[in-house]
């Protein structure tokens, strides 16, 4: 059982990876599409950043569900830990090291992002080797939070949040920007 988890977690790490760093030019690559920008990265906002670590993962998830569920019943309560953990990695390590450099480099940015999505695989993966966890309130949580990060991830690029994680670094503007805003797309 444990070793059928921790390959389907680990799988998904080269998944989320490969993927979220498509996302980060898809909406780019897509001509500005306005609706590709329910998943893909708009700006260079830490936000964005969140939003493409948090959209393959949810794919993964629901890859993974029908395979995993004969071997665990935490899966909800895993994957909304796992997905909830690598936006706090993005941020602590990025405004980490960013605060002593006073700048970003992006291979930095890179091993940032795949640290992250490795951490929300391991808590994943963790969480779901465990007994049954039968609290029942918790389930309740994890289902609200999922949807939670479901709505917020949907949405947030078109009604960004006027605060520092959704700021582009260099313009200073939020969610899709101005640039972007062509009679064409």
């Amino acid at each position: 059982m444990k070793k059928s988890i921790q390959r389907w977690e680990i799988l998904g790490i080269v998944f989320i990876v490969a993927f979220g760093a498509t996302l980060h030019f898809l909406f780019e690559w897509s001509r500005y599409w306005r609706p590709m920008a329910i998943i893909a990265a708009v700006n260079e906002s830490t936000w964005e950043h969140f939003k493409i670590a948090f959209w393959p993962s949810m794919i993964w998830a629901l890859i993974e569900l029908p395979f995993l569920r004969k071997h665990t019943r935490n899966i909800g309560i895993a994957k909304a830990a796992g997905f909830a953990t690598m936006p706090l990695v993005i941020a602590v390590l990025f405004y980490g090291y960013t605060s002593f450099t006073g700048q970003h480099y992006l291979i930095a940015d890179i091993v940032i992002f795949i640290i992250a999505v490795i951490a929300g695989q391991w808590v994943s993966m963790r969480l779901m080797a465990k007994p049954p966890i039968e609290i029942q309130w918790l389930r309740w949580l994890a289902l609200g939070a999922l949807a939670i990060m479901i709505a917020a991830y949907s949405t947030l690029s078109y009604y960004p949040l006027k605060n520092f994680l959704f700021a582009h670094p260099e313009s200073g503007e939020f969610g899709i920007l101005s640039d972007y805003h062509h009679d064409d797309h």
